[in-house]
This record gives C-alpha cells, sequence and structure tokens, in this order.
C-alpha cells in the first residue's frame, strides 16, 4: 500500500534524503523515506508480526493450558513471561 505525502522538509533533511537516495542508488527521495524507515522505524514502531513468532506464541499457551488444565487463568506475570518480556 502506498500513500501520497506533500511535505515540507528542512534543507538538512533534504541532504539527508539525498545522501540516503545516492547510497543506496534509489530512484527518488520517497525511496530515501522507505530505507530510512526501514533502518529506523522499528526504534519506535514494531513491524508486522511473523506468522512463525505468532504460532509459537499459540503453541506456548496451548502447552500452559494442559499444564494447568483450566483451573486457573494465566496472570499478565505469566504471559509477559511466555512472551519473553
Amino acid at each position: 500500500m502506498t500513500i501520497n505525502l506533500r511535505a515540507q522538509i528542512s534543507d538538512y533533511a533534504n541532504r539527508v534524503l539525498g545522501v540516503i537516495k545516492e547510497k543506496y542508488g534509489l530512484k527518488d527521495k520517497s525511496e530515501a523515506i522507505d530505507k530510512f524507515t526501514e533502518m529506523f522505524g522499528e526504534e519506535f514502531v514494531e513491524s508486522e508480526v511473523k506468522e512463525d513468532i505468532v504460532k509459537d506464541m499459540i503453541k506456548e499457551c496451548e502447552g500452559w493450558e494442559r499444564k494447568h488444565k483450566f483451573k486457573r487463568k494465566m496472570s499478565i506475570k505469566e504471559l509477559d513471561k511466555l512472551c519473553g518480556m
């Protein structure tokens, strides 16, 4: 999916995008913005969750449910631990 954007940027931002464009051999500055977000975006927003991670998490939750036989609900702390947080 693409989104059209009209933006005013500083001279410095323009130069940075120009350098990224040239360094990676991109067609235009919109591709440079995409490259920049690929490089630094995860610091701010998580990318989409991969299917194998979701499957592993479902498997782990099902294992927990079998172990405890639905006698009690999973606490937030246990869920965080299961998720590796």
